[in-house]
């Protein structure tokens, strides 16, 4: 799932490559990917494209008056093409759920994988009109997101850690891939409850916060939409590396398995060397 290195990272991309230029004609093909039918996606064609601003995992548009707003959800993702084919695609024919075609040539799709159809695309007025950007937590990256912020955040938060990184309305932008991250950096088990960390702890995952994910920005800066999914996976240490020695200290690194996902941690570094067998057996690690 891109997080919000790899959104930022194509923020910054389309910024480049879309402002200044003119939306030809606007295709949705997938019936599941758009989101709101007023204004109608034709609203958008004829209109020269603005800047383009990140919430969270959101990438939101400017077109004329109006925002293309569009979440990648888990297998998601952004094509630029400088040259567009000549054919005009068909509905449900493969991954393609939504071309955009620019003047003089080019322009963007976006294609989901899988069966699971949870690409979004709206068309509104003010991005704070979709609900996912209106109910976000704050940006981890923003200036104000100090410590003490932080820390407020984490206040009577009686979840475990892993799960208030991931969830969007405290803190907007990280998945399951960079809260692995973070905590690893930060040398906490991921079933820690939130509210438990000590001053000094607080400190300490603020800063793995913070630095974790301006690294991979860094990493993502001027890459390529088309590689920045072997770049994101280059970049991660523990997340998806299962069986591999840790890169601190080569310990194995261990994984837990959910319904539709997994954690990956370091034993060493995060759980006092004990394993955690199984979620529903394992003990909430200090």
């Amino acid at each position: 799932m891109p997080e919000l290195p790899e959104v930022e990272a194509l923020r910054e991309y389309l910024d480049e490559h879309l402002t200044g230029r003119v939306v030809e004609r606007v295709l949705p093909l997938a019936v599941s990917v758009l989101k709101t039918y007023d204004p109608p996606p034709t609203a958008l064609e004829g209109q020269p494209a603005g800047a383009v601003a990140r919430h969270g995992k959101f990438l939101a548009l400017r077109i004329g008056e109006l925002h293309l707003v569009t979440h990648l959800a888990r297998a998601g993702w952004l094509r630029w093409q400088d040259t567009l084919p000549e054919q005009p695609p068909r509905p449900g024919k493969g991954p393609l759920a939504l071309r955009v075609v620019l003047e003089g040539g080019g322009g963007f799709d976006l294609t989901e994988a899988g069966t699971q159809k949870r690409l979004a695309v709206y068309v509104v007025h003010d991005p704070q009109e979709v609900p996912g950007i209106a109910r976000l937590g704050p940006d981890p990256l923003a200036d104000d997101f100090d410590r003490d912020a932080f820390a407020a955040l984490l206040a009577g938060e009686r979840r475990q850690i892993k799960g208030v990184l991931r969830d969007q309305s405290v803190i907007a932008g990280i998945g399951n891939a960079y809260s692995d991250e973070i905590l690893h950096a930060a040398r906490v088990s991921p079933f820690k409850l939130a509210s438990s960390f000590g001053e000094e702890q607080i400190t300490q995952l603020h800063a793995a916060v913070r630095g974790t994910l301006r690294e991979a920005v860094g990493r993502a800066h001027g890459v390529a939409a088309g590689r920045l999914k072997a770049e994101k996976k280059s970049g991660l240490r523990v997340h998806g590396r299962a069986g591999e020695p840790c890169p601190v200290c080569g310990d194995t690194i261990r994984s837990v398995s959910f319904a539709d996902s997994s954690l990956e941690y370091c034993p060493t570094c995060q759980t006092g060397g004990k394993p955690l067998a199984d979620r529903r057996l394992s003990r909430l690690l200090k």
